[in-house]
């Protein structure tokens, strides 16, 4: 259904899901499948950060753990189609999870303490212009203590001139971050854009 679904209308529906047992059985096969893909879609930047870029394909896999290992049927995939359709980009944007992974409590709190409003300063650089990342349902990810989430969800809406950039053989994509305590940038590969770009009209 996806692959002929227009880019700007992707939506995920009753009618993609399969029962919950008979994903139990599929459940290792697919994820060897989409393996290949969110390789390319997770991108390092800096020490603690990494950007897990979605699809439809993510986000059908993801509705359908949540799921099986729920088991709240029928009643719970309304919620779940509500919360991660949002996510699955739309011909003229990419989506990402953005996880600040860091193992040790201690420093886990010492660092999201230190990135109050981080939400605020995530870009993708196309060609040397920037397209800056919008928290997704514009909820504020910084509590009043000045403290980060350690999860973040993103849209980077692209306009056309960038869409047609991002396509380019030879485009050169960043991404970045430039929170004055979390200041960093990383090269999109050549093989990583060419995936991404799967997601655009």
């Amino acid at each position: 259904m996806e692959a002929t679904m227009p880019a700007r209308e992707r939506k995920i529906t009753a009618a993609d899901i399969i029962p919950a047992s008979a994903f139990a059985g599929e459940r290792k096969s697919r994820r060897a499948a989409l393996l290949p893909a969110k390789r390319l879609r997770r991108i390092s930047l800096g020490p603690w950060c990494t950007v897990y870029f979605e699809s439809f394909e993510t986000m059908l896999f993801q509705i359908q753990e949540m799921l099986l290992i729920e088991k709240g049927g029928e009643a719970q995939l309304a919620d779940e189609l509500a919360a991660y359709n949002p996510m699955i980009p739309q011909g003229a944007e990419l989506t990402c999870t953005l996880m600040f992974e860091i193992d040790d409590p201690v420093r886990r709190a010492r660092v999201l303490a230190e990135l109050g409003g981080v939400e605020d300063h995530f870009f993708l650089e196309i060609d040397g212009e920037r397209a800056v990342a919008a928290p997704e349902g514009d909820i504020e990810r910084t509590r009043e203590d000045g403290k980060t989430s350690s999860v973040h969800f993103f849209h980077f809406p692209l306009t056309p001139a960038q869409v047609a950039a991002f396509k380019a053989p030879k485009a050169r994509v960043l991404l970045g971050c430039d929170h004055p305590k979390y200041a960093h940038m990383a090269m999109i590969s050549d093989e990583s854009r060419a995936e991404l770009a799967k997601d655009l009209a």
